[in-house]
């Protein structure tokens, strides 16, 4: 999408301003599916510094994902965010959820192209 669903904004400043990690949704980008749920930016950026932070050759760049500002701080300027941030996510292929345990994604809104609310999962039952 060159210009991203005016809905998908609104849904993805919702998670920013209360700052809550409870939104389920599904993505199509560029073919692939992406579910998940959706985590405000900062809370995001200090989960992947951690993973990173725990891992011997990774941890120097847990650095760049801190935060610009404290979470305590002001509330970001009134730009509309223009990614979704995505932890507990999986890549749909086929019968398979990559990675099983959940990944953390960030994806442009403006290359979303479809998108359901919900956590999709396939059942072999």
């Amino acid at each position: 999408m060159s210009k991203p669903d005016e809905l998908l904004v609104d849904i993805a400043t919702l998670v920013e301003s209360e700052h809550s990690n409870q939104m389920s949704l599904t993505v199509v980008v560029a073919g692939a599916v992406i579910t998940g749920r959706l985590a405000p930016e900062a809370l995001w950026r200090r989960r992947v510094a951690e993973v990173l932070k725990d891992s011997d050759r990774l941890a120097p760049f847990a650095s760049a994902f801190v935060a610009p500002e404290a979470e305590s701080g002001p509330p970001r300027d009134a730009e509309p965010p223009t990614h979704l941030h995505f932890h507990l996510a999986r890549i749909l292929q086929g019968s398979l959820g990559l990675p099983e345990t959940g990944g953390m994604y960030r994806i442009a809104l403006r290359d979303v192209s479809a998108w359901t609310v919900g956590d999709l999962s396939y059942s072999d039952s």
